[in-house]
């Protein structure tokens, strides 16, 4: 795949957690009648259509080795196009160990990006806590997406990115900072989103996370799990309302299976749940297959 000529922005939505599931919304709470995005893609026939004019798809987050994937082999594998889990011989939780952390430092997109010219960043707000360590000296317990950012050379967001609309907080809203007792905006999940998708104009490659749907799914609470996904589902509607999709690329994808099936603990074997939307999205979807090929196409796409 070369470049895509009119391609000029591209977010990459990382939603920890997400599997595509059976069509039985007694235990995947993606099939939820109130839902718009997410009911769409349950097991079948993909890429499909979606609201919003997307496509859905799966990708395969196996990636040839077995046991149940995992956090930090997954987004290794997502944001490098290095297979993590053939790697280390298994899929591993959490954060990346040394030998994953080599291949982060190496080939992560925002780096590639970055090396190429690209102006990158990794939209979430950081707490205060964060930036009065020194960030080597806690890596073994910083997430992939963080060192990443780290190795890229990239800022980091602070509250007072946040407060500028420059950034938004992991949860989208930006509760959880003010039940600690941080003084900044209460935003809507649409208004929310309405900032990424603004922020993300700013960059040719952006990156958001979001993880609360690994905690939902691991929680196994309907009402919890259909909370999030509706949250996700009004942020993402916010940032498709702002970007301009004629020149803009918005990748939503995952790690790992859990939340769309809470009839077991812990992560599925399931495809991630991958949309796609605006500028190039049919040519990029045709180029995906497993989450070793997302890092590389998005590149091809805008760098050729």
């Amino acid at each position: 795949m070369s470049r895509i000529p009119e391609l000029r922005h591209l977010l990459l939505f990382f939603i920890d957690g997400l599997g595509i599931g059976a069509d039985d919304p007694e235990i995947n709470p993606c099939c939820h009648p109130s839902l718009n995005l997410f009911r769409q893609c349950h097991t079948g026939i993909f890429p499909r259509p979606t609201a919003s004019e997307g496509l859905a798809m799966g990708l395969d987050a196996n990636l040839g080795v077995e046991g149940l994937p995992q956090s930090a082999t997954g987004q290794t594998s997502l944001l490098t196009g290095v297979n993590g889990a053939r790697l280390l011989g298994r899929h591993l939780n959490a954060f990346p160990n040394k030998a994953l952390r080599q291949v982060i430092a190496e080939h992560n997109i925002l780096k590639r990006f970055t090396d190429h010219g690209f102006r990158a960043a990794f939209l979430n707000t950081f707490r205060p806590p964060f930036f009065d360590l020194d960030p080597f000296q806690i890596i073994n317990r910083l997430s992939v997406t963080t060192v990443s950012n780290l190795y890229a050379g990239l800022r980091f967001f602070d509250l007072d990115d946040l407060r500028a609309r420059r950034s938004v907080y992991h949860d989208i809203t930006g509760a959880g900072l003010i039940d600690h007792g941080f003084d900044v905006p209460l935003y809507t999940p649409q208004e929310a989103g309405e900032i990424i998708g603004a922020a993300s104009r700013e960059y040719d490659f952006s990156l958001f996370e979001f993880f609360q749907s690994d905690v939902a799914g691991h929680s196994r609470d309907f009402a919890r799990a259909l909370g999030v996904l509706t949250r996700l589902e009004d942020n993402l509607a916010g940032i498709l309302a702002v970007v301009d999709l004629d020149h803009t690329l918005v990748l939503v994808t995952s790690d790992h299976g859990n939340i769309e099936d809470l009839a077991v603990k812990g992560h599925t074997r399931n495809p991630v749940m991958t949309l796609l939307f605006g500028c190039g999205r049919e040519e990029i979807a045709s180029r995906l297959h497993s989450l070793t090929d997302v890092a590389p196409a998005l590149l091809r796409a805008l760098a050729g």
